[in-house]
């Protein structure tokens, strides 16, 4: 008060008499403003509310001689702090830095999370697309690594099953992983599989498998043989549980563990000695390392992917296979939506087995494996309600039932063809009183298989359970085992731009097609199913081989890099 007398004083020797008052009035009204300001009614001074981003914790403008005026208290209501950036540090750095405004100087605090997120912005919206370009013959290992493809992009062309085809062959030609450190006698074992793999007699007729359903029946029977006979598994004793060595096994991610519980179990590839592994199991559950880090509200994967480069560093430091191959012989079987991107910033070039598999992210085609969403809801008895009617005795045309909410595909899905249409039954939820979900798919001749948030669907492998013509809705999506499965022997894909014609398409197919496709549907059922203990060319086994068939196609010595 003494200093606004002094200024008060000063200002009737500045002012003329006529304009004194006019000056006096709007000197007082502006401290009264700036006063109430400061009042209760503006509680947490200075704080910016962000709509659609949480609230912005309040950055001090004080220097470092400034106190807190006696009986002021901090707010007791937590502020909800953003996730924080890559090589940002936690903390919001006080500086002061002075700004020009309209020939005035105003303060700002320099590196607060507002600036971080605008620059973010910014930064995003400078990155140019990739180059989603495809040469179908000369494979861009530059290309299909660059990070730019692990981000969503509003125009990721769509790749058909022909091109991913012509992709696959392409990459199981030429190699994009490390050719290894050091010699070791198991690359000379690896390259006699390949050479074996690659002139595989040919085979027309087995009494166990049936031919159509495979790429290749020939190759495909050489080199399960040799898995059996010769692949040997190193599986890490590093990690803790529950995220390692604990597997899940029932859910739509029990695969993963599934395939964990038989891995660590005494089965004939285990080795002890890692110096005669072929591959090394990287035994971590991603569905786990989800439910237990993550967390919904600050919503930071930086954790999850913080656990998985220590634990790369601590195999990496205490053995030397992992630098000898750049990971290229080191494997992990992850099915939550997000393994493939944490993967990518963690695993370096390991092999992925992923439910997840999308031709336009981070799965490559030749290296990495795609596996399906296996629900088991019987954890004994993962066999459970096997089976469904013969594919003459079925009655409904397609079916599916499922959250609508679920990515985008689903409400056109709904829009289309949830009006009761007396051939496709399509429902957010089943009609009480009516046919169970089960009962739907063994009676229907169709099961439809959209995707949800990511390009993945659980009805892929419950359309096998169940012995129902799958029919996969979802654009880039790499089918399981494609490295080795002829999907067009048992399955209809349908782009989700033709929706709208989906009972013109399923009823355009003869009769006779369709009988075959459900013959097709029975006889690779097997290469789908878990069992409390492993059989041959079951789902764990299947898993197993195609990790192991896609290690040796893609070996890279150290004196050639193509293929032979």
């Amino acid at each position: 008060m003494v200093t606004i007398q002094k200024f008060l004083a000063q200002l009737q020797k500045l002012c003329q008499p006529g304009i004194r008052v006019h000056v006096v009035g709007v000197v007082l009204l502006t401290i009264v403003m700036l006063g109430f300001q400061s009042s209760t009614f503006f509680p947490g001074n200075g704080s910016l509310h962000d709509h659609g981003r949480g609230i912005v914790p309040n950055v001090s403008c004080s220097g470092p001689s400034d106190t807190k005026s006696p009986g002021t208290e901090e707010s007791s209501v937590p502020h909800l702090v953003s996730a924080p950036v890559e090589n940002i540090s936690a903390k919001v750095s006080l500086r002061m830095e002075k700004v020009d405004v309209s020939g005035g100087t105003s303060l700002k605090p320099a590196g607060s999370p507002v600036d971080q997120r605008k620059k973010m912005r910014t930064k995003k919206r400078k990155m140019k697309e990739p180059d989603w370009t495809e040469d179908m013959n000369v494979r861009n290992c530059t290309r299909e690594k660059d990070p730019r493809r692990r981000r969503r992009w509003a125009n990721i062309p769509v790749r058909s099953i022909q091109e991913m085809n012509q992709m696959l062959v392409r990459n199981q030609r030429s190699s994009c992983t490390k050719a290894p450190e050091w010699s070791s006698p198991i690359d000379q074992q690896i390259l006699e599989a390949r050479r074996e793999i690659l002139n595989a007699p040919i085979v027309e007729d087995d009494e166990e498998l049936y031919p159509p359903i495979y790429r290749n029946f020939s190759t495909f029977k050489r080199s399960y043989e040799l898995m059996e006979k010769m692949l040997k598994v190193y599986v890490y004793k590093e990690g803790d549980r529950p995220i390692f060595h604990e597997p899940l096994l029932s859910g739509i991610y029990a695969a993963e563990g599934w395939f964990m519980k038989h891995m660590e179990e005494n089965n004939r590839f285990l080795v002890d000695d890692p110096a005669k592994a072929h591959l090394f199991y990287m035994p971590y559950g991603s569905a786990t390392l989800r439910f237990k880090l993550f967390d919904p509200v600050i919503r930071n994967k930086g954790i999850m992917i913080d656990r998985l480069q220590t634990y790369v560093s601590t195999i990496a430091s205490k053995y030397s296979f992992w630098n000898r191959t750049g990971g290229a012989d080191h494997f992990s079987v992850a099915c939550h939506d997000w393994a493939s991107l944490i993967k990518y910033k963690t695993m370096g070039d390991s092999i992925m087995a992923i439910c997840n598999a999308d031709v336009m992210g981070a799965f490559e085609l030749g290296k990495d494996v795609s596996i399906t969403l296996t629900p088991v809801r019987n954890a004994k008895n993962p066999l459970q309600n096997v089976g469904g009617k013969p594919g003459r005795n079925r009655d409904t045309l397609a079916f599916f039932a499922g959250q609508p909410s679920h990515g985008y595909v689903r409400p056109l899905l709904l829009q289309h063809w949830g009006n009761g249409d007396p051939d496709i039954k399509v429902f957010g939820s089943l009609p009480k009183g009516g046919r169970t979900y089960a009962e739907h798919m063994k009676s229907s001749k169709y099961c439809l298989c959209p995707r949800g948030f990511e390009v993945n669907s659980p009805r892929l492998a419950e359309a096998f359970f169940y012995e129902c013509v799958p029919v996969i809705i979802s654009d880039n999506l790499v089918p399981p085992f494609f490295d080795v499965l002829n999907w067009e022997a048992f399955s209809v894909v349908v782009p989700v731009k033709d929706i709208p014609r989906l009972k013109e398409i399923l009823q355009s197919i003869p009769r006779k097609k369709y009988l075959a496709l459900q013959a097709g549907v029975k006889k690779v059922q097997r290469h789908f199913l878990w069992h409390n203990k492993p059989e041959k060319y079951d789902l764990f086994h299947t898993t197993l081989h195609s990790i192991w068939f896609n290690r040796v196609l893609q070996f890279r010595d150290q004196q050639t890099d193509e293929i032979s």
